[in-house]
């Protein structure tokens, strides 16, 4: 059954932060685990340790340091929306979340969308108020089976030359 959603976990950002990477809504595990990407099997945190080539974290003390350390910063373009599940496609009735917040904090120098429905609601919501044209790169999910690790690795590589610098 489809339920109002409100968006629960704060973004995660600071004055250092370099690229915004945004996913569509917090799956139900996230919101319960009030963090992102908290699903076992969400690829999310391996794909980045792997471009960074460092040692997945598992804490969210330790994800929360990663990102700090590559300036990263993460949140999701909705911040309020009808969903079933975890289902993207059952995603109506959406409110946006405000993006200016880390745009006014960090010089935010690109924005990557993990995923097509993030990058859809981005061009149709935040876009036109950021300014910033997003990526948009594949989705981490376990539904998203036909990317391997390795291969969403490779993919996810193109943030690297926005967090080195």
């Amino acid at each position: 059954m489809a339920d109002v959603q409100i968006h629960p976990i704060p973004p995660l950002y600071d004055g250092e932060s370099r690229i915004l990477i945004l996913g569509s809504f917090p799956s139900v595990k996230s919101r319960e685990g009030q963090f992102f990407y908290h699903h076992p099997q969400n690829r999310f945190w391996k794909v980045i340790a792997g471009v960074l080539n460092v040692k997945p974290p598992e804490t969210i003390a330790e994800k929360a340091a990663m990102l700090h350390g590559a300036h990263i910063a993460l949140w999701d373009v909705i911040g309020c929306c009808v969903i079933e599940g975890s289902s993207d496609s059952s995603i109506r009735d959406v409110v946006p979340n405000d993006l200016s917040p880390i745009f006014q904090a960090a010089d935010i120098r690109a924005v990557f969308c993990n995923g097509g429905t993030s990058y859809r609601y981005y061009q149709k919501y935040t876009q036109g108020q950021t300014g910033v044209e997003a990526v948009k790169l594949p989705s981490t999910s376990p539904a998203n089976a036909s990317w391997s690790l390795e291969r969403l690795t490779e993919a996810w590589q193109v943030i690297l030359p926005y967090i080195t610098n």
